[in-house]
């Protein structure tokens, strides 16, 4: 029920910012990142340590040590985070989904999907993350991927819609207990 109260203020405080945009039209300040090692990571990080108020994720998964770091350091700031990973992440091994969850991060697995392939990071309704860009390190070093920090408060509030979609469907999180210890 809290998660839900959540997230309609969210909604409601999102959607107040999209009126700031007359018409339609957008002043997006947009950066551009490439990888490997292009800045990519870096750039989460940076926009991480920056969130005062919300962050949503949606993500397959991720692995990055930095990108996990960031998270957690804003939620030890008192910032509002809630995760939506891929139901690979429902498995008996250590996942992100564990990493969150472990961290008092409300973690949900959107199952609805073949794959649950979302790479977006939303903050403060007003920054969208959003690209190729897995949040892993795989990515950083070895992958050719991109990465847009787009600052635009209409676009964020339709990012925002999108993980409320994908919220609905979605389940808490629940770690499967490792076969070992099934016996």
């Amino acid at each position: 029920m809290r998660s839900k109260l959540f997230f309609v203020l969210i909604v409601a405080y999102c959607l107040a910012g999209v009126g700031l945009a007359a018409g339609g039209a957008t002043s997006a300040n947009i950066q551009v990142y490439f990888s490997p090692k292009g800045g990519c990571t870096e750039a989460v990080v940076d926009a991480l340590s920056k969130a005062k108020s919300t962050v949503l994720v949606q993500a397959y998964s991720f692995t990055s040590a930095p990108i996990a770091k960031a998270l957690t350091d804003a939620h030890r700031r008192g910032v509002k985070i809630q995760v939506i990973l891929d139901k690979s992440n429902q498995t008996d091994r250590y996942s992100a989904a564990t990493f969150t969850q472990n961290y008092g991060i409300p973690t949900y697995i959107d199952d609805r999907h073949s794959i649950a392939h979302n790479k977006i990071i939303t903050i403060d309704c007003h920054t969208v993350l959003t690209g190729s860009f897995n949040f892993t390190k795989q990515a950083k070093e070895h992958n050719a991927e991109n990465l847009l920090v787009i600052d635009d408060a209409a676009l964020a509030a339709k990012y925002t819609d999108n993980w409320k979609n994908h919220f609905a469907h979605s389940k808490p999180y629940e770690r499967k207990e490792p076969a070992e210890k099934r016996r």
